[in-house]
C-alpha cells in the first residue's frame, strides 16, 4: 500500500467517524451504566460531567486521527479540559481508566463498520495508540492535581503548627486540622531540631512516614532550624517521640507533656519549646527527654511556667509540711548530701533525717538522694523563697 492510498484510506475512515461520532457518547454511558457499579452510584450532575467527558474524548480521538502526528493535539487538554475541577475529587484515577477503557470498547466493537475498507489495522493502531496517550494525559492530570493538593496540605499543616505555638487555637484552627483529616486525642508536642542539609519537606515527611509506623497521626511543620510536631494518639508520649526524634537533626528532642485534645496543645507546644531552648544547660539530657525533665534550666532560663510548677508542686507542698522539713532538705543539700552532717547540724538522729528525706519524696516525687532531683529541689527552693520573700 502507497502513501496515498494510506491516506486516502484514512480520509475515508475519518469521515465514517464523524459520521458515527453522535452516537458513541450516548452508547458510552449506557455501557458504564452497566458495567461500572461506582458510575451508578454517582449523582446525576456529576454522570453528565462523565458524559461531557466521554463525547470530548471520542471527539478528540477523531480529531487526532485525522492529524498527522506531528500536528495531533494534547490528548491532556482535548479531553480532560471540559471536566469542573470537582470532577477530580470525585473520581479516582482507577475510574477514569475504567471509564476511558468503557469508552474505547464502544469504539472498537463498530471498528469493522467504521474503518474504510483496508484501514482497519490502521484504525484499532490508532485506537491503542491514542489509549495510551490518553492513559498518559490522565496520569499527568492527577499528578498534577495531586501536587497541588499536597503544596495546599502543607500550607495547611504549617498554619496549624503555627496557630497552636501563638495560642490561636479557636474553632477556625479545628476546622483548618479537620479539612488535614485530623481527628486524635490525645496530643503531645515535639520540639526538635531539622537536620542539617535536609529541605524541610524532607524533614517532615520522615517524619509523618515514621509515625504512621508507629500507628501515630503527626501535623508538622518546620521554623528555621527548629521542627515542631504535633502528635495524636492514645500512645505513650516518649514511645510516640522516638521514631520521630530519629528523624530529628543532632541536638535535643524534648516531649511536651500529653493534653486532651488540639484545643490544649499550646500548653504542651510552649512547654516543648522551652524546653528545646533551655535543654543547652544539660548538655547529657537524654533524647528524648519530657519538657518535665528539664524543669530547673527551664526556670533558669526565664520560663514563668516552669517557675511556677516548681513554686507550687515541690516548694509549696514542703513548705506546708512544716519547716523543719524545708530546714532538713536545705541543709542536706547544703552539706553535699552527707547523713551523718546533716543530723549533726541539725542536732537530729540520722533515722530523723532519712525519714524527712523520704517525706520530700513523698511530696515532691523528687529524690534529694539522686544528683538530678537533688538540682531541681535546689532550684526550686530558691524560687520558692522568692516567693515567699515579703
Amino acid at each position: 500500500m502507497d502513501t496515498a492510498s494510506e491516506a486516502e484510506i484514512r480520509e475515508q475512515t475519518t469521515q465514517r467517524l464523524e459520521k458515527a461520532m453522535g452516537t458513541f457518547g450516548t452508547a458510552a454511558l449506557t455501557r458504564m451504566e452497566e458495567q461500572l457499579p461506582w458510575f451508578r452510584r454517582m449523582p446525576a450532575e456529576q454522570r453528565s460531567w462523565i458524559g461531557l467527558v466521554a463525547q470530548a474524548g471520542i471527539a478528540a480521538f477523531v480529531e487526532w486521527f485525522k492529524n498527522e502526528e506531528k500536528t495531533r493535539p494534547a490528548i491532556a487538554g482535548e479531553v480532560f479540559g471540559t471536566a469542573p475541577r470537582e470532577l477530580l475529587r470525585a473520581i479516582k484515577l482507577q475510574h477514569t481508566i475504567d471509564m476511558v477503557r468503557v469508552i474505547i470498547d464502544v469504539v472498537e466493537t463498530r471498528l469493522d463498520e467504521l474503518a474504510a475498507p483496508g484501514g482497519e489495522a490502521q484504525l484499532r493502531e490508532a485506537i491503542l495508540r491514542y489509549t495510551r496517550d490518553v492513559a498518559f494525559g490522565a496520569a499527568q492530570v492527577y499528578a498534577r492535581a495531586a501536587e497541588t493538593r499536597a503544596a495546599w496540605d502543607a500550607r495547611l499543616e504549617a498554619l496549624v503548627v503555627n496557630a497552636v505555638l501563638r495560642g490561636e487555637v479557636d474553632d477556625g484552627m479545628h476546622s483548618w486540622a479537620a479539612a488535614l483529616g485530623w481527628t486524635s486525642k490525645p496530643v503531645t508536642v515535639i520540639a526538635g531540631l531539622t537536620p542539617e542539609d535536609e529541605e524541610p519537606e524532607v524533614t517532615i515527611d520522615q517524619m509523618q512516614l515514621a509515625a504512621r509506623r508507629a500507628r501515630a497521626d503527626v501535623l508538622a511543620g518546620v521554623q528555621g532550624r527548629r521542627v515542631i510536631v504535633i502528635v495524636g494518639g492514645d500512645t505513650d508520649p516518649m514511645e510516640a517521640a522516638r521514631p520521630i526524634a530519629a528523624k530529628c537533626g543532632p541536638g535535643p528532642v524534648v516531649v511536651g507533656p500529653q493534653v486532651p485534645d488540639l484545643y490544649d496543645s499550646t500548653r504542651s507546644a510552649q512547654a516543648a519549646v522551652a524546653g528545646l531552648r533551655a535543654a543547652a544547660g544539660w548538655p547529657d539530657a537524654p533524647r528524648p527527654v519530657p519538657a518535665t525533665e528539664l524543669l530547673p534550666e527551664r526556670a533558669l532560663d526565664g520560663d514563668d511556667d516552669a517557675r511556677r510548677h516548681l513554686v507550687e508542686n515541690v516548694y509549696n507542698p514542703m513548705l506546708a509540711a512544716g519547716a523543719p522539713l524545708l530546714d532538713t532538705l536545705t541543709t542536706y543539700l547544703e552539706q553535699g548530701s552527707s547523713l551523718e552532717a546533716t543530723a549533726r547540724l541539725l542536732f537530729v538522729h540520722p533515722n530523723t533525717v532519712r525519714y524527712r528525706l523520704r517525706r520530700v519524696t513523698e511530696l515532691t516525687g523528687l529524690a534529694p538522694t539522686d544528683g538530678r532531683n537533688a538540682f531541681t529541689l535546689r532550684i526550686a527552693l530558691v524560687l520558692g523563697r522568692f516567693e515567699n520573700r515579703r
